[in-house]
């Protein structure tokens, strides 16, 4: 195992170590919201799960459009890497969103502008990994799997948008907004916590997938 892998294990050990302890404390020290109850819990998994999402989409992006201008084989396995980390990340959003949402809104899910377009997000990724298989020529591939991170690049800040553009159930945003957060103090500790542990985490999972699939075509390449 190279020292990049080690790393990245490294990191993620910690990440997971962080998330046990902002779980701890969520569950134990923040207070329960007085509308939602115990489910608003679920806010300090679900939101930092779709930062993270949309984090590594954003950066499958940004590498896709450096490996067409550099040409760069190692911006295509990093892109590939992204969308891989951001892939699972979205499981965690598409999942808890509505557990999150059936005892607030009465539904699992409704077809709000949001999560329409997050689910679409979505889709297009499972479309990357697909296209990345089926295309058996490495330049190709890397081209082809390059122009589709760049639309999904082009939907991020769309998705983070929809509250503001559409009518929609989702809430907007309460910390990244004009005005100061409209979270108590313990809550917006809480969530800051996690969105760091998760941040870390994302980064530990997205070096150890870059280090093994570089190592995996060093080998394919060696062979």
């Amino acid at each position: 195992m190279t020292t990049l892998a080690k790393r990245g294990l490294a990191i993620t050990a910690v990440g997971l170590l962080a998330l046990a302890a902002v779980y701890v404390l969520a569950l134990a020290y923040t207070p329960i919201e007085r509308a939602q109850g115990l489910p608003q819990k679920i806010f300090y998994i679900h939101v930092p799960a779709a930062w993270c999402a949309l984090l590594s989409f954003s950066l499958v992006g940004i590498a896709s459009i450096l490996y067409l201008w550099l040409r760069d084989p190692r911006l295509d396995l990093f892109a590939e890497s992204a969308a891989n980390v951001g892939l699972a990340f979205s499981l965690v959003m598409l999942t808890t969103g509505p557990l999150w949402g059936k005892p607030v809104w009465g539904t699992w899910w409704t077809w709000d502008a949001r999560l329409t377009f997050t689910l679409f997000l979505f889709f297009l990724f499972v479309g990357y990994r697909a296209l990345r298989s089926a295309v058996q020529d490495p330049g190709e591939r890397a081209r082809f799997s390059a122009v589709l991170g760049i639309f999904g690049l082009l939907l991020v800040p769309f998705v983070h948008l929809t509250v503001y553009l559409f009518r929609t159930l989702h809430p907007q945003p309460i910390v990244l907004k004009p005005s100061a957060p409209s979270l108590p103090g313990e809550m917006l500790r809480a969530l800051l916590a996690s969105l760091g542990a998760y941040t870390i985490l994302m980064a530990g999972l997205l070096m150890t997938r870059y280090a093994l699939a570089r190592d995996e075509r060093e080998e394919r390449d060696a062979g």
